[in-house]
């Protein structure tokens, strides 16, 4: 692999998550988009398949339609167990199924939601040097009139682990504001080790989850736990903020586009002409039209009602915002 850990994107293992339900329709769009866009792609397209277990209500594994067409888009589909999360807590998936990766090659994960629209080789990636997603919003911590604020919360996670907290802070931004602390969202993330990274954001959700510090008693942590154990992990890794060799994720070369009414209502006119290019074939199709949103939003062309709703140059401020203005023209699905 040469160098490949220093900057290679198009060696590396891209990780997903597919299960039965919703991930398995996602699971193809991106298997598609990634095709289309990553042409010359050498390394491995991995999805991490949840096994049967005490932890699930039923078999969480892909129906033989799916794994068909994953296969036809050279994708590797390796089972993991859940001896921590499951059913219970999903988002889970993304910290147990790193155990499913070849140790010692570098890994990118992106969440199952994800479009592409460039070849991941344009960007210039150091996987020895961890980051993740900053297309977030303050979701976390919610401040309580009388408790502890952002920094004492967030300082007493690093204290918990042993990490210096003050080389986190982004100085540009005022104390006490969300953004000064280091925050992610766990939609993608990379690193040269999928077990040591796995292993450790592993202890550090199941330390926060079961054994949190004093300051996070108000606190919610479904579904915010991977995305507080995510910050932690990265910077103990000697990571942080992404650079400008990233902006291309969650840009030009992937859209984590959450749901398919959002993605009509403020991506790119690149990222929905990648959906729709990449499942209009008929074999493709036969298997996507039976999930109503595919169905209704994309081949039924519902989706574009929502693109003339908004001005992407000028969307609403606040996501919830652009989900209610689509409830009201009852056009949201998911």
């Amino acid at each position: 692999m040469g160098d490949m850990g220093k900057s290679d994107a198009s060696g590396v293992n891209v990780f997903f998550i597919a299960q039965d339900g919703r991930l398995a329709y996602e699971a193809i769009i991106f298997a598609a988009t990634f095709r289309a866009a990553n042409p010359e792609f050498s390394g491995k397209l991995i999805a991490g398949e949840p096994q049967p277990g005490p932890l699930w209500q039923g078999d969480p594994r892909l129906k033989p339609e799916f794994r068909e067409l994953l296969v036809h888009f050279g994708v590797e589909i390796r089972p993991f167990e859940n001896a921590h999360f499951g059913q219970k807590y999903p988002y889970g998936n993304k910290i147990e199924g790193l155990s499913a990766l070849p140790a010692g090659e570098p890994f990118h994960f992106f969440d199952t939601d994800t479009i592409f629209t460039a070849p991941l080789s344009d960007l210039s990636i150091d996987y020895r040097r961890p980051s993740a997603s900053m297309r977030r919003e303050g979701t976390w911590p919610q401040i309580e009139l009388y408790g502890p604020g952002y920094g004492a919360i967030w300082k007493s996670l690093y204290d918990r682990f042993g990490l210096d907290f003050e080389t986190t802070l982004d100085l540009g931004q005022p104390d006490e504001y969300w953004e000064r602390y280091l925050y992610f969202n766990a939609g993608w993330f990379f690193h040269e080790c999928p077990r040591k990274f796995g292993e450790r954001f592993l202890e550090f959700a199941l330390t926060i989850r079961d054994d949190a510090p004093e300051t996070l008693v108000c606190q919610e942590l479904d579904p915010w736990l991977d995305q507080v154990a995510l910050p932690l992990v990265i910077h103990s890794f000697g990571g942080g903020r992404p650079g400008k060799g990233l902006e291309g994720l969650d840009g030009d070369v992937s859209c984590h586009y959450r749901t398919l009414p959002l993605l009509y209502a403020r991506e790119s006119n690149a990222a929905v002409t990648a959906l729709e290019t990449a499942i209009a074939p008929n074999p493709i199709k036969k298997v996507l039209k039976t999930y109503d949103p595919l169905r209704k939003l994309v081949y039924q062309e519902k989706g574009r009602k929502i693109r003339e709703m908004f001005d992407r140059n000028d969307l609403p401020r606040r996501e919830a915002m652009i989900r209610n203005r689509i409830k009201k023209a009852g056009l949201w699905m998911r």
